[in-house]
């Protein structure tokens, strides 16, 4: 499974009903895990980003799909990092000669 960072804003219809977030986050925990993908973590956050998420998915294209998905929604926009675990880096950086 590849780990991806999703920084999350509400968007104005988003903030409107910020009483449904809760749902809808339930609602997206499902649909990532019906891609065969999963929440690892989940901030509320302060700051530039209103939320930030942890998650996991079987490759880019299914991340893709999953935040195309939300975002037609109207409700957030994201903005994801696709994240590389302390082994990788160790792998990337040792590689550099």
């Amino acid at each position: 499974m590849t780990t991806y960072v999703m920084l999350i804003n509400w968007t104005d219809q988003g903030i409107r009903t910020a009483r449904d977030s809760a749902k809808r986050l339930d609602a997206a925990k499902k649909a990532l895990g019906d891609m065969g993908g999963s929440f690892k973590n989940f901030f509320l956050t302060m700051g530039d980003y209103d939320m930030v998420a942890i998650c996991e998915a079987p490759d880019d294209a299914v991340m893709a799909r999953f935040t195309l998905q939300l975002a037609t929604a109207g409700n957030v926009r994201t903005r994801t990092l696709k994240a590389f675990p302390e082994a990788a880096y160790r792998e990337i950086i040792g590689s550099l000669g």
